[in-house]
């Protein structure tokens, strides 16, 4: 039997990040993620050291508003992997543990959208790397994709992705995604071909970052000593110029 104090939703997600990648972390979420000012819910400092200045410790933002909620949204799931490989043999999942010394650790959210194509080239375009095509689940009727790892040059990877999935698309969001992905993994496919995506990155000791390294030191050099506070919505046009003009002549030097 199922209590009603048993019925769960997400409440929030707390994300823990090394000072290197806090502050263009603020840039992304406003950026890619669309959490400008009127998303930012707090921002809180302290000054740590008499005379120092005050030190941004935290600040939240809200990723989505739905102007409608049905039981199909409000459902909260989680995905539980173990590293059920032979100890002998390699295993991504028991490296990501070992290495961070965790015996859990969030690999993964998952975020919804209502326009998952929209938002893959839009975040594609800025710089956002993606580990996995956009994947259709037949039995579940979404399509997702996985994207890079956050972390920075000079450091391990983190570990921490995200999931973009969409529910219910349409067909033509269907008969778009068949014409640019001709080879569709379903639903016996999808969590194997990301675990063998993610243990072949392990192996190689290649793993894609969220953002390519030069770009994540464009960002950082640009924002240079400035506090995220400081960091208006002017300043962000600039950033988001950089991502996209970076990104194009990337492809282009690619072709």
């Amino acid at each position: 039997m199922k209590h009603a104090f048993q019925n769960f939703q997400v409440d929030h997600m707390t994300l823990l990040l090394q000072p290197q990648l806090y502050k263009v972390s603020f840039a992304v979420f406003n950026i890619i993620f669309g959490a400008g000012p009127e998303s930012l819910l707090y921002e809180k400092r302290k000054e740590w050291v008499k005379g120092e200045g005050q030190q941004s410790m935290t600040y939240a933002v809200c990723l989505g508003e739905w102007a409608e909620q049905s039981k199909e949204l409000n459902k909260t799931i989680v995905a539980v992997v173990q590293p059920s490989e032979p100890k002998t043999q390699s295993s991504h999942v028991r490296e990501m543990l070992d290495s961070h010394e965790n015996a859990a650790h969030w690999q993964h959210i998952a975020l919804r959208t209502p326009d998952l194509l929209g938002f893959h080239k839009f975040a594609s375009e800025r710089g956002v790397q993606f580990i996995t095509p956009i994947l259709k689940d037949e039995e579940d009727d979404l399509i997702q994709v996985f994207s890079g790892e956050w972390f920075f040059p000079g450091i391990k990877p983190s570990g921490m992705f995200f999931e973009f999935l969409q529910r219910n698309p349409s067909e033509a969001s269907l008969k778009e995604l068949q014409e640019q992905n001709r080879e569709m993994w379903f639903r016996d496919k999808t969590f194997l071909g990301l675990y063998g995506e993610k243990e072949a990155e392990y192996q190689s000791g290649k793993v894609t970052p969220f953002l390519k390294f030069d770009l994540f030191d464009k960002i950082s050099a640009e924002i240079g000593d400035k506090q995220i506070w400081e960091l208006d919505q002017a300043f962000m046009a600039k950033i988001e110029d950089m991502m996209i003009e970076t990104t194009k002549k990337q492809l282009a030097t690619h072709k």
